[in-house]
């Protein structure tokens, strides 16, 4: 049987492992748009053991003006939706474009939902309104999809800055929407909190890692001198 000093050092590799793995992530995306930054906590369970569990941050990055008529950026809740592959995802990455057959999508081709599905715009100039409504040269052509979920819950991530849709989602009444166009959404992550963070992550490991190996150095020295005994 390990002592149970060993199996709590053990328990916390496996924490800072996590929060490692999840910081890491962060200060890869900070310069990714519409990223949310992760944050891992602790949870106590039966036996006093410890697991490792992420919770995504939702607050708001900073808006910055780009001018483009595809990049939008949503002010306040709400997440873009997006068709992929895999089924619908949410999004507050706001980076868009046309594909050849003038479709609306992200930059990894999945197409940008309206009320109506896929939004497909002719050659003229793009209007899109707070409201989400897309006009071409003064002519409506479709309405964005701009949905939320109730506070407190927890989307679990899929790639990138796309969420798995929760059951609760409901779509934002038009007039509460806040879109904005030419506009992108920067990441939430704090790179120098995060460089910061990651640092200290790598100390914690460290000295656990080291005392794991004063409780493997104790075990064998007291294994060795049992068997000198018998």
């Amino acid at each position: 049987m390990k002592p149970p000093g060993l199996v709590a050092a053990t328990l916390a590799l496996r924490y800072w492992e996590r929060r490692q793995e999840v910081a890491s992530n962060n200060l890869a995306n900070v310069d990714t748009t519409g990223f949310k930054g992760e944050r891992v906590f602790a949870r106590l369970l039966q036996g006093a053991v410890v697991e490792p569990e992420a919770a995504t941050d939702f607050r708001p990055g900073a808006l910055t003006t780009t001018g483009a008529p595809l990049d939008l950026a949503l002010e306040g809740d709400g997440f873009f939706v997006v068709q992929t592959p895999a089924g619908e995802r949410l999004t507050r990455g706001g980076s868009f474009r046309l594909d050849a057959n003038g479709v609306i999508t992200d930059l990894e081709g999945n197409a940008l939902l309206g009320e109506n599905g896929p939004i497909t715009v002719s050659p003229g100039k793009i209007d899109i309104g707070k409201d989400g409504v897309v006009r071409v040269d003064g002519r409506e052509v479709g309405r964005l999809r701009v949905e939320t979920v109730p506070s407190g819950t927890q989307l679990q991530h899929d790639a990138g800055t796309r969420f798995l849709p929760d059951p609760a989602r409901t779509a934002v009444d038009p007039a509460a929407r806040r879109v904005r166009q030419g506009v992108l959404e920067a990441s939430n992550v704090d790179s120098v909190g995060s460089l910061v963070d990651l640092i200290n992550i790598q100390r914690s490991y460290a000295a656990v890692q080291s005392t794991v190996k004063t409780f493997d150095g104790v075990m064998g020295t007291i294994a060795n001198e049992i068997g000198k005994v018998g």
